[in-house]
């Protein structure tokens, strides 16, 4: 008999939006492109954490507010477009906590130093999964299940 052990890790969006404008990684280190992930959000939507982090920044840029959440793993999680900021620097924040709200877009971006990631790397998390025999013979090898499909037992 086996048994399912699965370990999740599926990772929610900053906002429940469309994205209008994916990554587009720029040609050089100057030219345009988009460095992020755009969505398309109705004013004053809420602006959640994806990852657990500590804020770096938190305030305005010219005309536009910004929060900046340090991950343990060195990435830069920056949420861009705010209109209003709820977390000030060095706030420990949770997955899923409140940043701030929206105007009319929000800009999800990754750094890791100064390089930028695809923020679709953090959003589409995958589980763990490991068929676990229950009469202690040999395992079967590890599997990954897309966040979001139904767990199921062995056929």
């Amino acid at each position: 008999m086996l048994a399912l052990l699965a370990l999740l890790t599926c990772v929610a969006p900053p906002v429940d939006a469309a994205v209008i404008d994916p990554y587009r990684p720029p040609a050089c280190p100057w030219c345009a492109g988009n460095r992020g992930i755009t969505y398309g959000t109705e004013p004053r939507t809420p602006v959640r954490a994806v990852l657990p982090g500590v804020v770096s920044f938190s305030g305005r840029v010219v005309d536009v507010a910004y929060v900046v959440v340090a991950v343990g793993d060195g990435r830069r999680l920056t949420y861009g477009g705010l209109e209003g900021v709820e977390v000030p620097v060095g706030a420990r924040v949770s997955a899923g906590q409140t940043l701030g709200v929206s105007s009319t877009t929000v800009h999800f971006g990754v750094r890791r130093g100064a390089t930028y990631e695809d923020p679709m790397s953090v959003l589409t998390g995958r589980t763990r999964a490991r068929l676990v025999r229950l009469d202690g013979r040999r395992r079967p090898p590890s599997a990954s299940i897309p966040c979001g499909s139904a767990t199921a037992g062995p056929s």
